[in-house]
């Protein structure tokens, strides 16, 4: 599954560079499709907390006034409902979602000032010039408006014919046409506008519907927008809408719905929980399924559907995900099953449903034993893996496993297989065992990368106890779940091995069936553990004591903030600082995302993953010394 998420996140970004710098290579709904299927396996990925990144050289770049951050997205009716329920929005204010190039006109006392591309979210490019020979674009506003206004970059269906019909589709002409150096074409394009928002501490819009009339009485180009009361009713007009937007003279894949107020502190957020990009449904294809083949990642066993070729969004289908085996069950699916495919991913679309099974159709048979060891597979419904702890395969993604945990870095899978199949390498301990004449030894590795490795594996001395077992991988169990376990109690080695499942399910947030898991799983990493313990090269850091959590509490309230830490501390171990985050009331978390209020480190000029992620999403990065201000109080 692992390898599936690394391979989606990399099929993403290389489309979100082509999308935002270059021709993409991909239609929209070709990208939501892989979009929809790195969320259903990893929903918390930092890919859906970051946008794309302008490469264009020769402009200059300016910060916006308002984050330009990405949407949340619903692929389905279903999704849709849900996310329409979880919110509760009184009524729903419904615009076209249009396919063009998000801009950002900022003005000061009602002048037009500057056109900024979307860029990463924070700053974009300043294509001013060009913006002014836009149409859509009013110069001077009646008012003195000081703020920002969006809209859309968009190439109309008859321009396109008339003088670009050599380009694939009006997105791909607009984007080469909107960041030419010399502004030629720049007067075919058009700016549709669909929000804005006003500077400083006034705020001049408190309902979506007044700032829509308002766009309008100023002589912006804009969308037409629906008011519906129910989820029912903006179902309903997606469909009539579906069908006639080949009538349309631009193009849209969807549309944007959003509540009939104006939240501001939503749309400061990176990604705005309060509206919702509700897209046009994905592109079915009806095949026959002929085989499955199973995809063996560490222990895990997924099955592969191989399909009849089918002509879907734009490519040959050949191959469908399944998923996991209680997907089988529950769809009755079987060799020679006519089925309904829809392409959620540019190599391995999905099946979605069975239509019929067709005459001699007959059982798909799971695989019984593991292909490495031969050990009898366990057939969990949504996982069929191989227990075998001591399975090659298994010990393997376990050192992978290690290895991101701790962020080691010049340790990559293919030194990793190198040292495994030596035998130099066969459990976490090995590792400390290595001496950099060990992996010079291997071609292409020379003295100084091998001793650059082996400097970065052993900086990391200590780790929090729910860190430690985490990289042991045990049953997939995640950090955050074994930091819910310890933040409960079963805060030793000795006493989360120890307990049982019934007190494991005890805690907030850990089900019983995750209590079984981690339970098997520390059994069976136990003597592993034992002996990586024993090497001296790594320690578990004790448990914070009150006085190390700033004990009473007092000072500053970290309520509703979150804090990742990162590199090495003065004043505390990290452990000691992320219990002085909880003990604040605020969120102590071991990776960065979209979502996370502040990353703490004293080397903010480091190149560490978390440092960069941290610069991409736009997350604020802090040294210990203002954390600690505001633990205080002081800031």
């Amino acid at each position: 599954m692992s390898d599936r998420v690394e391979e989606l996140a990399e099929l993403i970004r290389y489309h979100q560079d082509k999308y935002y710098n270059e021709q993409p290579e991909i239609s929209d709904a070709e990208f939501d499709r892989l979009w929809d299927e790195l969320k259903s396996l990893a929903p918390e990925h930092p890919l859906f907390y970051r946008v794309g990144e302008d490469r264009a050289d020769g402009f200059p770049k300016r910060q916006h006034l308002m984050p330009m951050g990405s949407q949340e997205k619903a692929s389905s009716e279903e999704q849709f409902r849900r996310w329409a329920e979880r919110i509760g929005h009184p009524e729903f204010i419904v615009q076209y979602k249009l396919d063009g190039a998000s801009l950002e006109l900022q003005y000061e006392n009602g002048e037009l000032r500057y056109g900024v591309t979307r860029g990463d979210g924070a700053k974009g490019d300043d294509i001013t010039a060009n913006v002014r020979r836009m149409r859509g674009v009013p110069k001077q506003l009646d008012g003195p408006f000081s703020g920002a206004v969006r809209g859309e970059v968009i190439m109309e269906h008859h321009i396109h014919r008339r003088y670009y019909s050599d380009k694939a589709n009006c997105r791909n002409a607009a984007n080469g046409l909107m960041k030419r150096k010399d502004g030629t074409g720049s007067e075919h394009l058009r700016v549709l506008c669909y929000d804005a928002h006003s500077a400083g501490a006034t705020r001049e819009f408190s309902r979506e519907a007044d700032k829509l009339d308002w766009l309008r009485q100023h002589a912006f180009d804009t969308v037409p927008f629906e008011v519906f009361a129910t989820a029912e009713e903006v179902v309903h007009y997606r469909d009539l809408v579906a069908e006639k937007r080949e009538e349309l003279d631009y193009d849209i894949d969807g549309l944007v719905v959003k509540g009939p107020e104006v939240d501001i502190a939503d749309l400061e957020r990176s990604r705005p929980q309060k509206q919702i990009a509700f897209k046009f449904s994905a592109e079915e294809a009806l095949t026959v399924l002929r085989e499955v083949e199973w995809s063996e990642s560490g222990h895990l066993y997924t099955p592969v559907g191989i399909v009849d070729p089918v002509h879907l969004a734009g490519t040959t289908v050949k191959r469908a995900s399944l998923v996991h085996p209680e997907l089988i069950d529950a769809m009755g699916l079987q060799i020679g099953s006519e089925v309904v495919i829809t392409k959620r991913g540019d190599i391995i679309p999905k099946i979605e449903r069975l239509v019929r099974n067709l005459p001699g159709a007959r059982p798909i048979e799971l695989p019984s034993r593991c292909g490495t060891c031969g050990t009898e597979l366990v057939n969990e419904g949504k996982r069929l893996y191989c227990p075998n702890p001591a399975c090659p395969r298994r010990a393997f993604h376990r050192l992978r496993k290690w290895i991101d945990v701790l962020e080691v870095r010049d340790f990559g899978d293919v030194l990793l297989g190198k040292l495994f199949d030596s035998g130099k390498v066969r459990e976490i301990k090995d590792l400390y065992t290595l001496k950099w004449e060990d992996l010079a030894a291997f071609e292409g590795m020379g003295e100084i990368s091998a001793r650059k490795a082996l400097e970065n594996l052993w900086s990391v001395r200590s780790l929090p106890l729910a860190r430690f077992v985490a990289g042991f991988d045990i049953g997939g169990i995640a950090e955050l779940k074994i930091a819910k376990a310890v933040g409960a109690g079963f805060d030793t080695l000795e006493k989360l091995r120890d307990a049982t499942p019934a007190e494991l399910s005890a805690a907030d947030g850990i089900a019983e069936a995750t209590a079984e898991q981690i339970r098997t799983g520390m059994n069976a990493v136990a003597n592993q553990m034992e002996k990586l313990l024993a090497t001296g090269a790594i320690t578990i850091e004790p448990p914070a004591t009150a006085d190390q959590r700033d004990g009473n509490g007092d000072g500053g309230d970290l309520s509703g903030l979150s804090f990742c830490f990162t590199g090495p501390l003065e004043q505390a171990t990290r452990s000691e600082a992320e219990a002085t985050v909880r003990a604040h009331g605020g969120d102590a978390r071991s990776s960065v995302s979209g979502r996370l209020s502040y990353l703490v480190t004293n080397e903010p000029n480091a190149s560490s993953s978390k440092i960069r992620k941290a610069r991409e999403l736009g997350v604020p990065i802090i040294d210990e010394a203002e954390f600690r201000k505001m633990v205080a109080g002081e800031l």
